[in-house]
C-alpha cells in the first residue's frame, strides 16, 4: 500500500495553528486523537480526523503535530500497518516498547519553553485531559482547549454526520423494557445519592432505550446524548429521526405511561446548553454522574463540587451482564454464524485448489453466507482475511493492492463477525488447506493450549479478567514466544463487538470483575513476521462452576463457549496435548456436531454438514 502524501495538509494545519481567527495566541502543538465526541472505538467518516491528517486508518492511535515534527502513537496491533500507511513526514511511535516516549514526554522534549498545546475538548476524554494537562503544566507548558477543530478547518469535502433510521427492539430481543432500565438506573442513583446522570457512550444510550441505528459502520448505534434525572429524561438527537410512528410509540413520546417516564427530546447539538442550564439550577448537595472517559468539553460544564466522575457507568455495568433473553439471542446468533462458516470452509476446501480464491473474495463469500441467515443486519467489524505473511499483520484488512491468493502452501487466518438482531458474533479460525510445516503446527498447538487454558479455567467469583491473561500465554512463554495484544474483550448483544467493562488483558487493571452473564472473547495468537499469523477466537459466556469445594462461600465461575465452529485438527500437533486438552477438543467438537449439525440439517445445507462431520472426528 502506498502511504498518504501529507506535505500540503501539514503546511495548512501549521498555518491554522498560527491563525488568530481560532485563538488569541498561536499554539505550538496540536493533538489529534482518534475518537469522536463519544469516545467511540469505531467512528463515522466525518470523525476520521487522525486518518485524514496522517493516512493511518487503524482503530487506535493519536497524532501530534508541532511546528517541526509530526508523530503518531499506536499499539502493537498496528505497527506494521501504520509504517506502511504514513509518509516520511511522520514518525511512528510504537507504544508499549521501552524506548518509546509517552506523548507528554515527547512534547516536553521537543517544545520550546512556555508552549501552548491545543486539542479539541470534545474529542479528548476528561481523564486523558487531566493527565496530559498535569504533565505539561509541570514542565512549564499549557494544554489549551481549541473550540474550532483545526482538522475540520483544513479538510475540504468533509462528510456530513450520518443520521440513519432508528430500529426499535421489543422485549423478545431485549428481555427488559427501557422503562424498567431507567427505573433500575434511578435506583442506583438513589443508592449513591446522585441527582443526575449524563450518558455520552453511544452503545449505552442504544442499550438503555432499546433502540439501534446504523450511523457508524459495523456498530448498530446512533448519535445521541441522554441526561437522566430522578423524574425527567432528556434525549438529544437529530429530531428528524423521531418522525417514524414506530419510534414515537416505542418511546411513548405522545402518551407517556407515567410523568417520570416522559422523554423530552432536544436537538443533538443542544446538549451543552441544556447541561449548563441543569447545572446552574443544582442544589448545594446535588451530584452529577458522568463517565471519566466522557469528553472534556461536557465534563467541564459540571462544576467540580457537583461532579462525580466514575470509570464505568451503571448502564455500562448493567449492559455487560446479559439477561436470559439476551443470552438466548447470543446463542442463536452464534449457531447461525457457525452455519455460515461451515459453508465457507466447505466452499474454500473445494475452491482453493483452483487458485481463484483471494483474501477479498473469501471475505465477501463469508459475508454472503452470513447474509442468508435470519435476522442478519451486517458485519460487526471489517473482516480480517489474511494468508501467509499478511496473517502476521494483527489487524490486517485486505485491500486490492495487498490482496493475496489463497493457496495450499500457506496458513489462512480469518477473523470475522456479524450483527444479527438477536446477537453479535466475533470468531477467528486459522487453517491450512495443504500441509502445515512442523513449526506452524507447533505454534498453533501452543495457541490452542492457551485458548483451552482460559476456556476451561475455573476461578473464584470476583476475579478480574487480567488475572486470566497469563493462562493464555503460559504455553507460548515456556517456548520463548508471545503475542502483542490482549486475550479477550467484552462483546455486546446486537451492539458493539468490543465493549467494557470486562476483558482479559495484561494491559488494563481497571477492568471490572467477571460475573455470570458477562460475555467475552478468548483469543490468544502467535505471529511470525513475514511468514504467518495464528489466532484462535471463541466468544464465551461466564457461567457458575461447581468445583469440589467452596472456599469461604465465594462461589466459582467458568466459561461456556458460544462460538461453535470446528478447530482444524490438521493444524494441531496432537502429541503435544495432554489428555485433559484432548478431552476438551473432543467435547467441543461433539457440541459443534450436535448443535450446529442439527441446524445445518434443518436448513438443508448438505455439503457444509458433511464438512462439519469430517472436521469433528474425535482425536485419540
Amino acid at each position: 500500500m502506498s502511504p498518504k502524501i501529507t506535505v500540503e495538509l501539514l503546511r495548512q494545519l501549521r498555518l491554522a495553528m498560527r491563525n488568530s481567527k481560532y485563538f488569541s495566541e498561536p499554539i505550538q502543538a496540536y493533538i489529534v486523537p482518534s475518537g469522536d465526541a463519544h469516545q467511540s472505538e469505531y467512528i463515522a467518516p466525518c470523525d476520521c480526523r487522525r486518518e485524514f491528517i496522517c493516512g493511518f486508518n487503524g482503530s487506535a492511535g493519536t497524532a501530534i503535530v508541532t511546528e517541526q515534527h509530526a508523530a503518531m502513537w499506536t499499539d502493537g496491533r498496528y505497527f506494521l500497518q501504520a509504517s506502511q500507511q504514513m509518509d516520511n513526514n511522520w514518525t511512528l511511535m510504537k507504544m508499549g516498547l521501552k524506548e518509546t516516549p509517552s506523548q507528554e514526554d515527547w512534547l516536553i522534549s521537543v517544545l520550546p519553553e512556555n508552549s501552548k498545546v491545543g486539542v479539541d475538548p470534545w474529542i479528548i476524554a476528561a481523564d486523558q485531559w487531566k493527565n496530559m494537562s498535569k504533565a505539561l503544566t509541570g514542565a512549564g507548558h499549557a494544554l489549551v482547549a481549541v473550540q474550532d477543530n483545526l482538522i475540520d478547518a483544513v479538510w475540504e469535502g468533509r462528510p456530513e454526520r450520518p443520521s440513519t433510521q432508528l430500529i426499535t427492539l421489543g422485549l423478545d430481543y431485549t428481555g427488559m423494557s427501557w422503562q424498567d432500565k431507567i427505573t433500575a438506573l434511578r435506583a442506583k442513583m438513589t443508592e449513591r445519592k446522585i441527582t443526575w446522570f449524563v450518558a455520552t457512550a453511544l452503545d449505552e444510550i442504544a442499550w438503555l432505550f432499546n433502540l439501534r441505528g446504523s450511523d457508524i459502520e459495523y456498530n448498530p448505534v446512533f448519535f445521541a446524548y441522554t441526561v437522566v434525572g430522578m423524574n425527567t429524561i432528556r434525549l438529544f438527537l437529530d429530531l428528524k429521526r423521531l418522525a417514524e410512528p414506530e419510534v414515537r410509540n416505542h418511546l411513548q413520546l405522545d402518551s407517556p405511561s407515567k410523568p417520570e417516564l416522559s422523554i423530552q427530546t432536544f436537538p443533538y447539538e443542544s446538549v451543552y446548553t441544556e447541561l449548563q442550564a441543569i447545572c446552574a439550577a443544582l442544589g448545594p448537595k446535588d451530584k452529577v454522574w458522568i463517565c471519566d472517559k466522557a469528553s472534556c468539553a461536557l465534563t467541564k460544564v459540571i462544576p467540580k463540587v457537583h461532579r462525580s466522575p466514575i470509570p464505568y457507568t451503571p448502564v455500562c455495568l448493567a449492559k455487560a451482564v446479559k439477561n436470559t433473553t439476551e443470552i438466548q439471542g447470543m446463542k442463536m446468533a452464534h449457531i447461525k454464524d457457525a452455519v455460515a462458516l461451515c459453508e465457507l470452509f466447505a466452499w474454500l476446501e473445494k475452491e482453493i485448489p483452483k487458485g481463484t480464491v483471494t483474501e477479498i473474495s473469501a471475505a465477501d463469500k463469508a459475508e454472503e453466507f452470513r447474509s442468508q441467515q435470519k435476522d442478519f443486519v451486517g458485519l460487526s467489524f471489517p473482516t480480517i482475511s489474511s494468508v501467509g505473511p499478511n496473517g502476521a499483520i494483527i489487524h490486517y484488512r485486505p485491500l486490492p493492492e495487498t490482496n493475496r491468493t489463497l493457496s495450499l502452501s500457506e496458513v489462512y487466518l480469518i477473523d470475522s463477525g456479524a450483527q444479527y438482531r438477536d446477537g453479535t458474533t466475533d470468531v477467528t479460525r486459522t487453517m491450512h488447506f495443504g500441509s502445515p510445516t512442523p513449526f506452524e503446527k507447533e505454534c498453533f498447538t501452543y495457541v490452542l493450549k492457551g485458548h483451552i487454558a482460559v476456556s476451561a479455567a475455573i476461578f473464584p467469583n470476583g476475579t478480574k479478567g487480567h488475572l486470566l491473561d497469563s493462562f493464555a500465554r503460559a504455553a507460548l512463554w515456556e517456548s520463548g514466544l508471545d503475542y502483542l495484544h490482549g486475550t479477550g474483550h467484552g462483546v455486546g448483544c446486537f451492539l458493539n463487538v468490543h465493549e467494557g467493562p470486562c476483558g482479559i488483558s495484561y494491559k488494563t487493571f481497571a477492568d471490572e470483575p467477571l460475573e455470570a452473564g458477562m460475555i467475552v472473547s478468548d483469543e490468544p495468537g502467535y505471529y511470525e513476521d513475514g511468514s504467518f499469523g495464528i489466532r484462535l477466537e471463541n466468544v464465551v459466556l461466564v457461567v457458575p462452576a461447581k468445583p469440589k469445594y467452596n472456599y469461604r462461600n465465594r462461589g466459582s465461575l467458568t466459561f461456556e463457549a458460544l462460538t461453535l465452529v470446528p478447530i482444524q485438527v490438521k493444524m494441531m500437533n496432537t502429541d503435544m496435548l495432554t489428555q485433559k486438552e484432548r478431552d476438551w477438543v473432543n467435547e467441543y467438537h461433539r457440541q459443534c456436531r450436535q448443535t450446529v449439525g442439527a441446524e445445518l440439517e434443518r436448513q438443508g445445507r448438505k455439503e457444509a454438514l458433511e464438512w462439519l462431520m469430517r472436521e469433528t472426528q474425535p482425536i485419540i
